[in-house]
């Protein structure tokens, strides 16, 4: 499978300040998909602006028309099934059928107690996502559902006419313990990594590269278990997070010896942040386009 390149682009910038622009720039560059994050806010960006995913990339889908969106990732930390359900049913008919859900358990940044509430326990996020996961795929498949979970209810909720892209709008699972990979392999069309944490600050590329493969390989134990082919789930990864973090964005031939040694991987999609000044994200803007435009004709 050939690979494919997308971007994030996250959404700091008023709309009409810079942020209408990049979408559209995103477009033609040539990206295969452009997310954003879906998040209340984020780290370093707290205490400055931060709008919101759903209604960001409903006016990206009205100024694009190739293009590929999607949020990467949503989690349960501040989402409910339904009302999800029904925002994404919207989108994605808004769009022409060009959103992919990106959806993972969340962690325990600002999201986690914005609510008010505690944040979870990693196995208390893992038990929602469990439950989020198959309610919202039959929601967004069923015209009408009733369901009384341990965390989630819905009592006859409607969502005709239902996606437009069928059976519905694809998921991109963001996973990398067991309980996950099982969700990724059952509900996935795609499954999503940032690599492995642990390796953030002291690790190399070579020992991401091998944990990434470990990854992989618990993917296909998931889908071997349910007998399904691993090879028709999208491996996506979201960079800027493994210990080269910023090195695929340094230069031209930087980012094609970076994905290239993760196409060999597996990987069937490379997602690189839009450059932010003054940021974990800051990057050189001519080489970020020279890559969208040149990185892929490059691997051969």
């Amino acid at each position: 499978m050939s690979l494919r390149l997308s971007t994030v682009i996250l959404p700091y910038r008023r709309w009409h300040e810079g942020a209408r622009s990049a979408w559209m720039r995103a477009e033609q560059l040539g990206f295969h998909t452009a997310y954003t994050y879906d998040h209340l806010t984020w780290r370093s960006f707290r205490d400055g602006p931060w709008f919101g995913a759903i209604p960001t990339l409903t006016a990206a889908a009205s100024v694009t028309e190739r293009l590929r969106l999607g949020t990467l990732v949503t989690s349960p930390n501040f989402r409910h099934p339904v009302t999800l359900a029904k925002e994404l049913i919207s989108l994605d008919d808004i769009s022409g059928g060009r959103i992919t859900l990106g959806i993972g358990a969340g962690g325990t940044g600002f999201d986690a107690t914005a609510l008010g509430q505690e944040a979870w326990s990693p196995r208390e996020r893992a038990d929602r996502l469990a439950e989020f996961v198959p309610l919202l795929d039959r929601l967004l498949t069923e015209d009408t559902v009733s369901y009384e979970g341990s965390f989630y209810s819905a009592q006859e909720a409607r969502n005709v006419p239902g996606c437009l892209q069928r059976p519905r709008l694809p998921f991109a699972v963001a996973a990398t313990g067991p309980r996950g990979m099982r969700l990724a392999a059952r509900y996935g069309q795609a499954w999503v990594t940032t690599g492995d944490p642990k390796l953030y600050e002291g690790g190399t590329p070579e020992q991401s590269v091998e944990a990434l493969r470990g990854q992989l390989g618990k993917l296909a134990d998931a889908c071997a278990a349910i007998d399904r082919d691993v090879a028709g789930i999208d491996k996506i990864l979201l960079t800027g997070f493994t210990p080269d973090r910023g090195r695929p964005l340094e230069s031209l031939d930087a980012f094609v010896d970076f994905a290239g040694r993760h196409k060999e991987l597996g990987f069937t999609e490379i997602v690189i942040h839009w450059p932010i000044p003054d940021s974990v994200f800051a990057a050189d803007e001519k080489v970020f386009e020279r890559i969208a435009m040149e990185g892929l004709a490059q691997l051969g």
